[in-house]
């Protein structure tokens, strides 16, 4: 089983959290509220209004989450679904367990390669769809064909 940390999306009450509660994923358990040690830019970017959080350590905030614990199998579903390695990026971090205040190891996907322009955005501790921002997700499948990654991204 793999610890992952979510502050998007697939929160709770969030657009995406179907991913996580959806069987034929694979399996998922919710272990507590989480919040990365280090600050982090947590922004809501593109015309799709997509959180990413940027890896820019010691900029932003302490992003507030959800860690959930993951078989393997929602692990490689939950990549498909963040484009890992090609979009985000999942790595390791230590992050606190706000329920036990202990750390926990888990896996973060983050946006490491990211156009500077991003940095202007607000910083949000805590993203929520129906946030005061005003800023709603738009899902994939109501997206345009000519949505291009690379105007937020740097390419390898």
């Amino acid at each position: 089983m793999h610890r992952v940390f979510v502050y998007g999306t697939l929160k709770k009450c969030e657009p995406n959290h179907h991913w996580l509660t959806d069987t034929k994923n694979g399996v998922s358990k919710f272990i507590g509220d989480g919040e990365t040690l280090e600050k982090y830019p947590l922004v809501i970017a593109t015309k799709y209004n997509i959180p990413f959080l940027l890896y820019k350590p010691g900029t932003g905030n302490n992003v507030k989450g959800e860690i959930y614990e993951v078989d393997e199998k929602m692990l490689k579903n939950l990549d498909i679904l963040e484009d890992h390695p090609n979009f985000y990026e999942r790595d390791q971090y230590l992050l606190k367990n706000l329920q036990t205040n202990e750390t926990n190891q888990c896996w973060v996907y983050f946006l490491k390669k990211f156009q500077p322009y991003l940095l202007e955005k607000e910083f949000y501790t805590s993203y929520s769809n129906n946030g005061s921002h005003g800023l709603k997700y738009s899902e994939r499948y109501l997206r345009t064909p000519d949505y291009v990654a690379k105007d937020y991204v740097y390419q390898k």
